[in-house]
């Protein structure tokens, strides 16, 4: 972060005055619009003030964004995948230089790793020190005043959050306000100095924040958040990758990781998920009555419910993911296509896995008696899905050859899709791509209920084993899943609950920026990401049918791709960013 890098987030943080997010219909984070304001101006009028802060939270979603790496023009770039694509969740959309194609081939590097996440955070991270820092002069109540800093240092601390899991220790700016003129300190603070400034920013957001917010204020920073985060800090900090760090040598020691185990640290953990579960203010959301598992898939078309503790506002009527994932006969596929392993990993029903051989799979039937949530996941082949322009619904024909009068289409496999699937989580079946008839009001996940009851569960199990508190927390979900039974088999060892918990954690949080992470702080990408992945070809003639796994991808990973290089152009720029091992 030396002089050059500074000029550009000088700019990036003008553009926060001239970029406002006004309070309109879609509440505190509405349309856009443009002013000629000025730092001396914004902080001297409330409504700039309060537009300057909602600029903030506009961007709290571009880490887990569906279509967050892209390739092409600068002029028209095309999204290729987001994080779910760099995992093996799912295969990118386009083969063309991405960081996502980057790592799936494992030639990811510092010269061509995306910047985002390093110019992203560090410029918001500048607007909530320049929101701190002018606040006071600002004419709101004092009331308000605090509730906003609380804010300011909430998001503050997800910025910081966001960095710290691509990679590792970064440098903590505190309050300071540099400009490009200022010579700016880059040297990286230590993985444990991050984590603990991280838990104080919480901590002091907290007690000034109601435990939820609702109304206008919805989608705010709320306690519920603050602790929220810790837990999902506290959960990565406990985790193989950050303990017992011996990567680096000298100044560059406690950079990637505690160069210590400690496995207090999952008591701490444990601890954070419990006293978000204990407020009582968060559940998940059930409905079997209609249709087992439905409280899943409605839970994310629900612009306000119990479960979303941390959310990315949208507008009351968008698109955004069907543009993204849904088949082109619905104008969609932008977005990455999902790998067989992953529909694998859905169990039976009966909450078996497919590879036991009494959970009653049948590979020549593979979607039949599924775990409910693989279809609310997953599109595949004769699909269900509402059709644009006109009411009902029609099949997603993703065969190969000949079927009730279709031949292959635009949504078939080799055709449409990679992989011979599209992506159905969070999906409102009601709304289609480029479709004004169709839209939907929902919001988008960022922190949900459902992976606090995994935390804990996680936590609890490494530090305590399998008790019943953690059969519970799992059982949850899988009952809201529409299991039947959803009940977890007795006696699981520590091992095998591990196992279990990793696998509900890979179909419950599937495509919401959680997959990429897990295996790495539990150090067995090396596994995950070692593979040739598969898709699913259905062969069809008539009543004739046939299904066919076939090769995607060679994968590669490197142990360097544990974490993120730091962007070349960054570590040009000044000796004391120290690169991260292996680039």
């Amino acid at each position: 972060m030396k002089k050059l890098y500074f000029k550009v987030l000088a700019y990036s943080v003008l553009g926060g005055f001239l970029f406002f997010t006004s309070c309109k219909k879609d509440g505190f984070l509405g349309q856009t619009q443009t002013s000629n304001l000025t730092e001396g101006t914004v902080f001297t009028d409330s409504a700039n003030t309060v537009s300057f802060l909602a600029n903030i939270y506009s961007n709290v979603g571009f880490s887990a964004a569906a279509g967050r790496f892209i390739y092409g023009p600068i002029l028209s770039p095309t999204p290729n995948g987001g994080i779910d694509a760099a995992s093996d969740e799912a295969e990118v959309s386009a083969s063309a230089g991405s960081t996502a194609l980057a790592f799936e081939t494992g030639t990811i590097n510092a010269a061509v790793v995306t910047d985002d996440a390093y110019k992203t955070c560090y410029t918001n991270i500048r607007s909530v020190n320049q929101l701190l820092k002018n606040l006071p002069k600002a004419p709101i109540n004092s009331f308000v005043k605090t509730q906003m800093k609380a804010e300011a240092r909430f998001l503050r601390a997800w910025y910081y959050s966001i960095l710290v899991k691509h990679y590792g220790g970064v440098h903590l700016l505190g309050d300071s306000i540099y400009t490009y003129t200022d010579k700016i300190p880059a040297a990286r603070n230590t993985y444990a100095d991050c984590v603990k400034y991280i838990l104080a920013e919480c901590d002091t957001a907290a007690q000034d924040l109601p435990t939820v917010q609702s109304g206008v204020n919805y989608g705010r920073a709320s306690k519920g958040a603050c602790l929220a985060l810790k837990s999902r800090v506290l959960l990565y900090a406990a985790s193989p990758l950050f303990n017992g760090q011996s990567i680096g040598e000298g100044k560059s020691v406690g950079l990637a990781g505690y160069p210590d185990s400690d496995p207090e640290r999952w008591h701490l953990a444990e601890q954070a998920a419990e006293a978000v579960i204990s407020t009582g203010a968060y559940s998940l959301n059930i409905d079997n009555a209609t249709a087992p598992g439905f409280g899943f898939q409605k839970l994310f078309t629900k612009r306000v419910n119990t479960e979303y503790i941390f959310q990315l506002m949208r507008p009351t009527d968008n698109v955004d993911l069907e543009t993204l994932w849904q088949p082109p006969s619905r104008t969609g596929k932008n977005g990455a296509f999902p790998l067989q392993g992953l529909v694998d990993a859905f169990p039976m029903s009966n909450g078996k896995l497919i590879t036991d051989p009494a959970s009653g799979y049948n590979p020549n039937d593979p979607y039949a008696n599924r775990d409910p949530r693989l279809d609310y996941s997953i599109i595949h082949d004769q699909t269900p899905l509402q059709i644009r322009l006109a009411s009902g619904t029609s099949p997603i024909n993703i065969f190969v050859g000949k079927y009730n009068g279709n031949t292959t289409g635009p949504d078939a496999v080799h055709v449409g899709t990679t992989t011979g699937y599209y992506t159905n989580k969070m999906l409102d079946p009601a709304a289609v791509a480029n479709d004004f008839e169709h839209r939907t009001g929902r919001c988008l996940p960022l922190i949900r209920y459902a992976e606090i009851l995994l935390n804990y569960a996680e936590a609890a199990n490494e530090y305590e084993g399998p008790t019943g508190a953690v059969y519970s927390a799992v059982e949850a979900i899988r009952q809201r899943a529409g299991l039947n039974p959803y009940q977890l088999p007795t006696g699981l060892s520590q091992v095998e609950m591990r196992t279990a918990i990793q696998n509900e954690r890979r179909i419950e949080l599937a495509f919401e920026e959680h997959r990429f992470w897990d295996v790495r702080r539990w150090k067995i990408a090396d596994q995950t990401d070692n593979i040739t992945t598969k898709g699913m070809e259905v062969d069809r003639d008539g009543a004739t049918v046939a299904y066919k796994q076939f090769d995607v991808r060679k994968r590669n990973f490197r142990k360097a791709m544990y974490l993120w290089p730091f962007p070349q152009s960054e570590v040009a720029k000044s000796p004391e960013l120290i690169q991260n091992p292996g680039y």
